[in-house]
């Protein structure tokens, strides 16, 4: 996705292209083959799904052919880890690659450890406290973002920059999207666009499953998301790969 003369111009395939994705499920299942990938074109060309997509059905609300109502199945199916994971901005991890990605992310810690430790905010902990269940886990309940951001004390005259901490903690692996729902007004009827709904992926996936990689030092499961990058996209630059792999350590990017 670019700006051109004032316009944003999408990148994609013709509508006969054989390689072109052409339905929610071939995106699923090829972000399983290829392990994980940005929603929109970037550094890397070809590293997208802009541009694996017809670029004529953006926007245009069709289940069937609108990418941008594709993440949202995506995320609601739970088949893969929908969030805001490359560079700060949207894309998809299959569940086979989430562990790699939370270890190098985490720098091998838990929430809480890092808390401890004095690597993680205030403002991140209001928010991941309201997902703690009070025993060391974490709830499932599903809470809009809007709401969210009420019971973690942001707003007006509470903490601030709740965007910005929100995609901290996506970008790390503590939290994921897992749906997107309107909101509902006192006579049930459905308003607005529609709205994230956020959960530690623990919640979704179990703990064991996401922090299988923790044995492994979180640089190598940084070299292994390199790798995974450079078999499948070889031309591409390696300061864009390492922006990618987004590796942080106590929550400060290296």
């Amino acid at each position: 996705m670019s700006v051109e003369n004032g316009e944003w111009i999408m990148r994609g395939l013709s509508w006969d292209d054989p390689y072109r994705i052409r339905t929610w499920r071939e995106l699923a299942d090829w972000i399983n083959e290829v392990g994980f990938l940005p929603l929109f074109a970037g550094e890397i060309k070809g590293f997208s799904v802009e541009e694996h997509v017809s670029p004529s059905f953006w926007w245009t609300g069709d289940a069937e052919q609108d990418p941008w109502e594709w993440r949202e199945i995506i995320a609601r199916s739970r088949s893969v880890a929908y969030g805001k994971f490359f560079d700060r901005k949207a894309g998809f991890i299959s569940l086979a690659w989430l562990p790699y990605f939370a270890n190098a992310r985490r720098d091998g810690y838990d929430f809480d450890s890092l808390y401890d430790e004095g690597l993680a905010n205030a403002r991140s902990k209001r928010i991941m406290d309201v997902f703690a269940d009070g025993d060391g886990g974490w709830k499932g309940d599903l809470i809009f973002s809007t709401e969210l951001k009420k019971l973690a004390g942001f707003g007006k005259d509470g903490a601030k920059n709740f965007p910005g901490i929100m995609t901290d903690l996506q970008m790390q692996l503590y939290l994921v999207v897992v749906d997107f729902q309107r909101r509902q007004n006192r006579r049930g009827g459905e308003y607005g666009m529609p709205v994230s709904i956020l959960l530690p992926p623990e919640a979704v996936w179990g703990y064991d499953a996401v922090t299988s990689a923790y044995g492994e030092a979180p640089a190598e499961s940084a070299r292994r998301i390199a790798e995974q990058i450079q078999k499948h996209w070889p031309s591409a630059d390696e300061t864009a790969v390492r922006r990618m792999v987004g590796r942080r350590r106590g929550g400060v990017p290296t």
